[in-house]
């Protein structure tokens, strides 16, 4: 079980995500993914990481995974930790082919055999150029072509429909981020009357239409003063959210647990951290109901695992990011089916039904409304057999 090369993988199609591909002397192949800073990540991975793995026992997980953190870049989602990640799944997904087992029976076996999802509203290309999460980057659609699944403008523009359409399949779940496109989010200082009541309109026509039948999650991505921050809460504790996620910038856990005290809805928040202490410091001084990680961005499943076992000794929900890859959407179901403290998985219906099938093969299945896996062995998802002799696709290796 030595490892004997590590490949990269990125494309200009899709140029956010990256696939690491690790194969062992015994034939076997891991597939891992990060997202963001592709070509930052590629760089990470063969220039520090592959010397120290290569010819290492694959198998040694917790190990390696020590291995490669760091010494600059340890925590939060760098590029170390992003490229870290990658490796850690790619590693998981080896163990489970070598066991002949899918990864959440590996992982202690599955609690249940499928999960609610949450339909992230985003549009099939949401933040797919750059690492830039602003409006500019949301890849709304300028008229020119109509796309299937546009959640992003539909919720901008006739939340209710899109509410309904998302119910009549069985998602009884969505997360919206109006609040980004008002005047106020350009520094976070402060959000006007106005723009306030503007943001508003998506969650009010919801409830007006749908009453409680759809629950609403509310992304502030982490854009305002703690202060800003209280005036959308207070707005938004009548409509009866889910949740307010990263309601402050997430290096401002104090301010996290001033909010935490002051609104009465719950907070959830955590994606953009990496390392165990800092989801700590998350549940402890940031008073959040449910952790969110990402298993691609901020230690892999290893780091998965660990998070959600630090959140079940708080008695506080786990819930796995994904609004990114079709392998952290597969990794992330596997650790939710596994983990008692996770209650749905975050879904981009836009990526499933879109781009994902371009690349991969083998995704979860999604129906009325739940997500499972198969029982196909490690967490399932392979590269298209094509993808790596395909144009504007760039291969990068590195061999014992």
């Amino acid at each position: 079980m030595k490892i004997t090369n590590i490949e990269t993988i990125r494309t200009d199609d899709r140029p956010s995500v990256m696939w690491v591909r690790v194969s062992t002397g015994d034939g076997l192949v891991g597939l891992g993914e990060t997202w963001f800073g592709a070509a930052t990540v590629e760089a990470d991975i063969h220039d520090r990481i592959a010397p120290m793995l290569l010819g290492h026992d694959a198998r040694l997980i917790d190990d390696i995974n020590r291995l490669m953190t760091p010494y600059v870049g340890f925590c939060g989602t760098g590029a170390e930790m992003r490229a870290l990640s990658a490796i850690d799944v790619a590693l998981w997904d080896i163990a489970g082919k070598a066991a002949s087992q899918p990864l959440c029976d590996l992982l202690g076996g599955r609690i249940r055999d499928r999960i609610p999802v949450y339909n992230t509203c985003a549009g099939p290309n949401y933040v797919s150029k750059t690492s830039d999460v602003r409006p500019g980057n949301f890849g709304l659609p300028d008229g020119t072509a109509i796309t299937r699944f546009e959640d992003l403008d539909v919720f901008l523009n006739r939340a209710d429909d899109l509410a309904l359409e998302l119910l009549e399949s069985g998602i009884a779940a969505m997360k919206i981020w109006p609040f980004d496109f008002t005047a106020g989010a350009a520094d976070g200082a402060d959000i006007s009357v106005a723009d306030l009541n503007k943001a508003l309109r998506p969650f009010e026509r919801i409830r007006a239409a749908h009453g409680d039948r759809m629950r609403i999650k509310a992304e502030l991505h982490g854009l305002w003063s703690r202060d800003a921050a209280w005036k959308i809460c207070q707005a938004l504790e009548p409509l009866e959210v889910d949740w307010v996620e990263d309601p402050v910038r997430m290096d401002r856990m104090g301010e996290m647990g001033e909010l935490a005290q002051a609104t009465t809805l719950p907070l959830a928040g955590g994606e953009t951290l990496g390392g165990i202490g800092q989801i700590d410091d998350l549940i402890t001084r940031g008073g959040v109901t449910v952790a969110i990680v990402d298993v691609t961005w901020g230690g892999g499943v290893t780091f998965g695992i660990e998070a959600a076992a630090l959140a079940a000794s708080h008695g506080r929900a786990i819930a796995f990011h994904d609004c990114s890859g079709p392998v952290t959407l597969a990794a992330s179901s596997h650790l939710a089916l596994a983990c008692p403290n996770a209650a749905e998985q975050e879904f981009t219906r836009a990526f499933y039904h879109g781009w994902y099938g371009q690349f991969v093969t083998g995704l979860p299945g999604v129906e009325r409304g739940m997500i499972t896996v198969s029982d196909a062995p490690g967490h399932g998802i392979e590269l298209a057999p094509d993808l790596a002799r395909r144009d504007g696709v760039t291969v990068r290796a590195s061999s014992a």
